[in-house]
Formats: structure tokens, sequence, C-alpha cells
């Protein structure tokens, strides 16, 4: 299985690879390069950046590591996409927020836990057990649907 590490250059494109089902660690302060790499190695992840620095000193330590050049959000899907693959199965398998799988959760457990509109129409709900977020494929997924069939 391929695990990411997404460095804070990168929380935008980190949010949206969990939701196309990437394990994808998100690196949201500035921490020193060593601890990155110390991270990587610890748990066998490829480092996703934009930092030149960062993409030297992690080859010298052997680690897998992609240099993401394009600044357009699309474009770096795209070229993780294009390096990784996409298995449709595992998308909406992730939690964008603390990355940790979600599961299906029986619609009438999460009724009091979402707006009634969102309730009453949709028949199917996810749930992340770890940070207590709710899913369900509503506007957003019908979006987030067409832009990767666009890519």
């Amino acid at each position: 299985m391929i695990k990411l590490l997404c460095d804070q250059m990168l929380g935008t494109l980190a949010k949206w690879l969990r939701l196309l089902g990437y394990d994808t660690v998100y690196i949201d302060n500035d921490l020193p390069d060593e601890d990155i790499i110390e991270l990587a190695k610890k748990e066998n992840r490829i480092i996703l950046t934009r930092d030149k620095n960062l993409v030297i000193t992690a080859k010298r330590e052997n680690l897998r590591t992609i240099e993401i050049k394009p600044v357009d959000l699309d474009e770096q899907i795209k070229s993780v996409i294009k390096k990784f693959g996409l298995e449709e199965k595992k998308i909406l398998s992730r939690c964008s927020v603390c990355n940790a799988p979600i599961v299906k959760i029986d619609r009438e457990k999460v009724k009091n836990l979402v707006p009634k509109k969102v309730f009453e129409n949709n028949k199917e709900f996810w749930f992340c057990e770890n940070c207590k977020k709710v899913y369900w494929m509503g506007t957003h997924w019908k979006n987030m649907k067409k832009r990767i069939e666009k890519l």
C-alpha cells in the first residue's frame, strides 16, 4: 500500500489525496527537514514536497521523494494519480481531516449529527471513528466526482 507524506506547502493536495483514498499524512507546521525525514522513514512514507532542499536531503537518505512542481491543484492531483494510479473503490475511504479510514454507518445513527435537510436527502452516510466527522454524497461529492473525471 502506498503511504504518502505531504509537507506544509501541500495542505490542500493532502486533503484531496485522502479523499481519493491515499493514506496521506500532512505536516501542518514548520517541522525541520530532519524530523520530516525521520517520520517518513519510521512510517515508510513517500515524501511529496515543493521544497527543493527537502528533496535533496531526503534523496541523500535514500527516501523516495517526489517534488511536486505544479502550483495548480488540479495539476498536482493529476501528477500524483499519474504516478500512483487511482483505485475507484478507495475513493472516499479515508477522512479528509485526520486520514483515518472511514466506515459506512447506519443512517439512523447520524440523524442528530447532520442537518435535517442532509438527513432527509441522503440514504448513505460514512463516519470517521477517530475525529467523528460524518460524510455523505451531497453537492461536494458530485463536484469532487466531476473534478476527478475531468482530471
